[in-house]
């Protein structure tokens, strides 16, 4: 087995108007040729803009969370059907803003998964733990729980990946140190194993939590880290652009 393609999404949480469409077109215009394959994952309002902005580069549309059921009485929500008629190819589901806001389960992530797979979806399941977690000496059962609560076995020979993002590391400016990284990604890696056989070495684990130019490259350079699920420094092209050029 190959290693994975690594992948670097910039989730763009509540943040973008029209006018940041710009700020996606110069990060298009400066990944050709680069080593990973990448994702913008905007609001939800401005998906089909930016899948219409960024039509015939290299750079993928991504929502930021869909709905477990394809459609019905529930208000504000955003079905999986649609975000890809929006134009999305991928979701990131389970991240750790919803589980902790919204008390998202790692059943209702599972479901969600499904959901992206019915409409061709690659999903990107975010796992991780709290700093009391961490701190009780829980973070290596609570994350594998996470990943074998929140994926099923569907998932098999589709293309999807696994985001380890410490929650305390989270828009605090805090990062996991390259041990604590490596040491999280291996425990994942042989949990997917266990889970997928030997087609789980495909699989991307990226690293999720105040990923910013000044340490991408020793984090993307971690043992079996496939990539980053990047917050606040994927709304400006020439910070983005410095991660994904830190491969």
């Amino acid at each position: 087995m190959t290693a994975p393609t690594p992948l670097i999404a910039g989730n763009w949480k509540m943040n973008g108007l029209a006018s940041s469409l710009g700020e996606a077109q110069a990060i298009a215009a400066g990944v050709a040729g680069g080593k990973a394959r990448v994702a913008i994952c905007p609001p939800a309002v401005l998906l089909e803009r930016m899948s219409r902005a960024l039509a015939g580069t290299e750079v993928l549309v991504g929502g930021q969370d869909a709905h477990g059921e394809d459609a019905g009485a529930f208000t504000g929500d955003v079905s999986a059907e649609m975000l890809a008629d929006a134009g999305a190819r991928l979701v990131i589901l389970g991240h750790s803003e919803r589980r902790e806001a919204y008390h998202e389960t790692d059943a209702l992530v599972g479901k969600k998964v499904l959901a992206a797979l019915r409409w061709g979806l690659e999903p990107i399941v975010c796992v991780g733990e709290t700093l009391a977690q961490r701190q009780a000496g829980e973070a290596l059962p609570v994350v594998i729980g996470q990943v074998r609560g929140s994926l099923p076995p569907e998932l098999a020979g589709h293309l999807f990946s696994v985001a380890y993002e410490p929650v305390w590391a989270i828009g605090t400016g805090l990062t996991a140190t390259v041990a604590d990284i490596e040491e999280m990604h291996s425990a994942i890696r042989a949990t997917l194993t266990d889970m997928f056989g030997a087609s789980a070495a495909l699989i991307p684990i990226l690293y999720g939590g105040s990923v910013k130019p000044a340490n991408a490259r020793e984090i993307l350079h971690a043992a079996e880290v496939g990539g980053a699920l990047v917050g606040g420094a994927s709304l400006k092209a020439a910070d983005f652009l410095a991660i994904i050029h830190a491969l």
